[in-house]
């Protein structure tokens, strides 16, 4: 998936002029908004990579006073933040760059720059494919966008064919977040990466080669950041990492601070009514994880706890390094805890030695559990994994006929779910006037339905990032209901 980031707070670019505009000079403010770069991005993959683009465009606007464009042939610099886990991620990224290239050829001195893990697998090979590409950045890099664009902008008098592009696909261990920009959010919700990299390495999983090893921000950094975000009147914090809860952050003293005493920590800043987090490993989903959903009503009643098969034999073959009762297990623990809790996870249908028994497996697993939605996909190989290595013995027609059964099951899981709220009542952050029905608000509830309700206009601002209990009255679709306002919360 691609998606244009646009920020709507632009400099109005609507200066009075006299009427005989071609014999006067440009005031001093239209001068300064036509010197004004602007930024196009796109952005491929996960929710890492949403976090990361924000973070180039605050880094370009903190240091050149940069402003984002949602119309690329406005754009000054084009910026395309990659992801390796689709297949074929690295031909996309090319076909892309080939449309780019047009627009590079009518305008010599617009600036591409590629970052994310496709940039960080290919690196130099980017360069060699696509040499009008001015910068390409690894994850772990994108606080140097602007020395990266400064060294690029250097060449500018030099024809493209003999211009050098620069390449920073480096692994400088957690440095990015020592130089980002104090952060900034619009809304009521944000994401805040605590952690980088995966140290699991399993067979079918690039990560740990584009983004490197786990590293833990310190503790101090991240509940500053979230103090920050607080202070802007964010309600709702998303934790965010590879292997989120394998979150292990220095404290000021040296000790280690793991995943649930952080989740306490952020319990306790001023204004957070609510903690996601995204995404888990299993065998990092220990007691004490399950112990903090029984001590703090911040944390939502939902679980995103991918565990890609329900087969203990593709689980092997995956070098997962956990077992179907071990997952089931702690899911089991936490229900006790959270009798409504949601569940969702990951799958992969297909994997290289996949029987028809091994499918049933992950079907039951699905129909047990109950899991309320799923990011499941067909399995393909991704260059350089352990698993890019087995004969790929299930045949594509298989693999599609599986996926098709296996989302069912999810799909129907989901409906019902869905159907099962009206009745209940659900705890919302209240966000905004919904779109088509101006009359009603929305917000999401803990298990990620939107929830719409009628409101008052005269009490809007007494419920806008507010938390509220909402009587679900009305199914609308899979993941939208609507209800009346019952209480507000916090």
């Amino acid at each position: 998936m691609s998606v244009s980031v646009f920020d709507p707070r632009t400099v109005d670019a609507a200066v009075a002029t006299p009427a005989v505009t071609a014999l006067v000079e440009p005031s001093a403010a239209q001068a300064e908004v036509s010197a004004v770069k602007k930024v196009f991005i796109t952005t491929q993959g996960c929710q890492m990579n949403v976090y990361d683009s924000d973070k180039m465009l605050d880094v370009l606007g903190d240091s050149h006073g940069m402003q984002v464009t949602h119309n690329i042939d406005e754009a000054d610099v084009l910026l395309m933040n990659t992801c390796s886990i689709r297949e074929k991620a690295q031909e996309k990224v090319f076909s892309e760059l080939g449309r780019w290239r047009k627009l590079k050829e009518k305008r010599p001195d617009l600036v591409i720059g590629v970052g994310g893990c496709v940039a960080s697998q290919e690196g130099d090979n980017i360069q060699k494919r696509a040499p009008y590409v001015d910068m390409v950045f690894g994850p772990q890099t994108l606080h140097r966008l602007p020395e990266l664009y400064d060294q690029s902008n250097e060449q500018k008098d030099i024809a493209p064919k003999n211009r050098i592009g620069t390449v920073d696909v480096s692994f400088p261990s957690i440095e990015k977040f020592d130089f980002l920009p104090e952060p900034k959010v619009d809304g009521f919700k944000a994401f805040v990466s605590i952690m980088e990299g995966c140290s699991k390495y399993c067979s079918f999983c690039v990560v740990p080669y584009t983004r490197g090893e786990e590293l833990s921000r310190p503790l101090d950094d991240v509940l500053a950041e979230i103090d920050t975000l607080a202070e802007q009147g964010v309600r709702e914090i998303n934790l965010l990492g590879q292997n989120v809860n394998g979150y292990r952050g220095e404290k000021d003293d040296g000790s280690i601070c793991r995943f649930a005493e952080l989740l306490h920590y952020v319990s306790h800043v001023d204004g957070v009514e609510r903690i996601r987090y995204t995404t888990s490993h299993p065998l990092e989903f220990t007691d004490d994880i399950i112990d903090a959903y029984a001590q703090l009503p911040q944390l939502v009643s939902h679980l995103h706890l991918p565990v890609q098969s329900g087969s203990n034999a593709i689980l092997a073959a995956m070098k997962r390094n956990h077992t179907i009762d071990v997952y089931t297990t702690q899911i089991d623990k936490l229900k006790a805890v959270r009798p409504d809790i949601h569940l969702s996870s990951d799958f992969i249908i297909g994997f290289p030695g996949e029987t028809d028994a091994d499918f049933q497996d992950t079907l039951q697993l699905a129909k047990d559990l109950n899991f309320d939605h799923s990011y499941s996909f067909i399995y393909s190989k991704r260059p350089g994994t352990p698993a890019s290595e087995l004969p790929d013995d299930v045949s594509f027609a298989t693999k599609k006929a599986r996926l098709a059964e296996f989302q069912k099951v999810i799909i129907d899981s989901t409906l019902q779910k869905s159907h099962d709220m009206v009745g209940t009542t659900a705890r919302v952050l209240v966000e905004q006037v919904a779109n088509r029905h101006p009359d009603c608000l929305i917000g999401t509830a803990d298990n990620t339905r939107t929830v719409m309700f009628p409101y008052d206009e005269d009490k809007m601002d007494e419920l806008l990032g507010k938390i509220v209990n909402v009587r679900i009255t009305d199914f609308v679709s899979p993941h939208m209901v609507k209800g009346e306002l019952v209480e507000v919360v916090a």
